[in-house]
């Protein structure tokens, strides 16, 4: 009822009226590597509907650190996984989010922010403080849904994310997610001025 309730308040931010699937979350997060010490950076967790699924794959080591702008679910967040770094900010924010903490770049960002409810300069800001962060060997994940795919900020993501990194794939259609959804791992950014 909370997620229900904060979009209400501000649809912008939020951009659903229900969190993520368990399903959806497994194919968001399979790119977390099984080994090492990875910095993972979460954007938009929300209520916290990949969190969990990152904490289990990540199993104590690295880093997590959460950068959500809404001030309830970011309470909320942190006092369910207490593991997890979380920032309250925005996500245009995150080279100084990782700044802060003294990491240098993350291995791994996942993200679940509502891009179909950004204006084309936030979208554009937000996927350039990504390929930014990230490290040149990094995946960056985010998704969209299958009902909005051909709505022209969708379209508009995907030339984004073509034009950020080096190579995107698309993952096969999450059925199990409501609505049903889709998830695009991008790997070797290239530079924040090819999106301008």
């Amino acid at each position: 009822m909370s997620f229900l309730l904060e979009f209400a308040r501000d649809p912008m931010t939020v951009g659903a009226i229900a969190p993520s699937g368990s399903a959806l979350a497994e194919v968001a997060t399979a790119a977390l590597p099984r080994t090492g010490a990875p910095v993972v950076v979460e954007l938009g967790p929300g209520t916290g509907a990949f969190t969990g699924v990152i904490q289990q794959r990540l199993a104590g080591r690295g880093r997590h650190v959460a950068v959500e702008v809404n001030a309830r679910f970011a309470r909320r967040l942190a006092a369910l996984h207490p593991a997890v770094d979380v920032a309250i900010a925005d996500a245009t924010d995150l080279t100084a989010v990782l700044l802060k903490r003294r990491l240098d770049r993350a291995d791994v960002i996942i993200s679940g922010l509502p891009w179909v409810a950004f204006a084309e300069t936030d979208q554009r800001n937000v996927l350039s403080a990504v390929v930014d962060s990230l490290a040149p060997d990094g995946v960056f994940t985010t998704f969209a849904y299958v009902h909005t795919r051909w709505a022209p900020p969708a379209r508009r993501l995907l030339r984004s994310l073509r034009e950020g990194f080096d190579e995107v794939l698309i993952s096969r259609t999450v059925w199990a997610n409501l609505p049903p959804a889709l998830v695009y791992y991008c790997r070797r950014p290239r530079w924040s001025s090819c999106l301008q």
